[in-house]
């Protein structure tokens, strides 16, 4: 049976995340559910801190201005894809992380005081001993209607990628709004926090197995070369 995938990221990450389904073979549309917007905010001193604590490559892209007094200091970020914005916008790198931002937090030595750039929506951290920061909020993620033909929700046989909090509670609203039938939707999350902020009622959910995108595709890759009648796995 073959299985279509959507995916629902804002840009430029839904082009990233097609780009790299379509390689591997998967079958897949996106729609961006959401748009990335700069918030104004005030730069602190940048003699304060150490380092810059990045999440999101979006925290580069719509850092604006403000990013220009903070260009001498490493960056650790979530993931390669963050780290390749940081590079492009001047920043050396000093860690890549693969398995989240708690992950890139625990394994710096301390002492360091970091200057956190996110997003309105984040994933609350928990420094280690030595380890402190601050947070700037520099971006907010605006949602938008979700079509309804975007990879032929209401056919059946669709795998919906869901990598942020956000966007699964407005997608699951959205759907709920159309009058779409979540048991006919199976989601595929980047992390528990994602899945649980679904709700309930859907076909099957499943949860990557590390919250990082080649982790989510390979788990979409696997799945769709099952029937759609195996549900998921006990605890995703």
């Amino acid at each position: 049976m073959s299985v279509h995938l959507l995916a629902l990221r804002p840009e430029p990450g839904l082009s990233a995340t097609l780009e790299k389904a379509r390689a591997l073979g998967l079958s897949i549309t996106g729609q961006a559910l959401s748009e990335i917007r700069p918030v104004a905010w005030d730069c602190p001193d940048p003699a304060a801190y150490d380092g810059l604590l990045i999440g999101s490559a979006n925290a580069i892209l719509h850092g604006g201005a403000n990013l220009a007094p903070l260009a001498d200091k490493p960056v650790f970020a979530v993931g390669e894809a963050t780290a390749s914005a940081a590079r492009e916008a001047g920043f050396a790198v000093e860690m890549v992380g693969s398995g989240g931002l708690q992950g890139v937090l625990d394994t710096i030595a301390p002492p360091r005081r970091l200057l956190r750039i996110a997003g309105e929506e984040h994933v609350p951290l928990k420094p280690p001993a030595g380890v402190s920061f601050d947070t700037v909020i520099a971006y907010r993620n605006v949602m938008l209607p979700l079509d309804p033909s975007a990879g032929e929700l209401a056919a059946g046989d669709i795998m919906v990628l869901l990598h942020s909090a956000a966007t699964a509670r407005h997608f699951a609203g959205e759907c709920d709004r159309l009058g779409l039938e979540r048991e006919t939707i199976t989601l595929a999350a980047l992390g528990p926090r994602i899945a649980a902020a679904a709700g309930e009622g859907w076909q099957a959910v499943h949860i990557a197995a590390s919250p990082d995108e080649v982790a989510l595709l390979a788990m979409a890759s696997h799945l769709c070369q099952k029937p759609s009648s195996i549900p998921a796995a006990p605890g995703r």
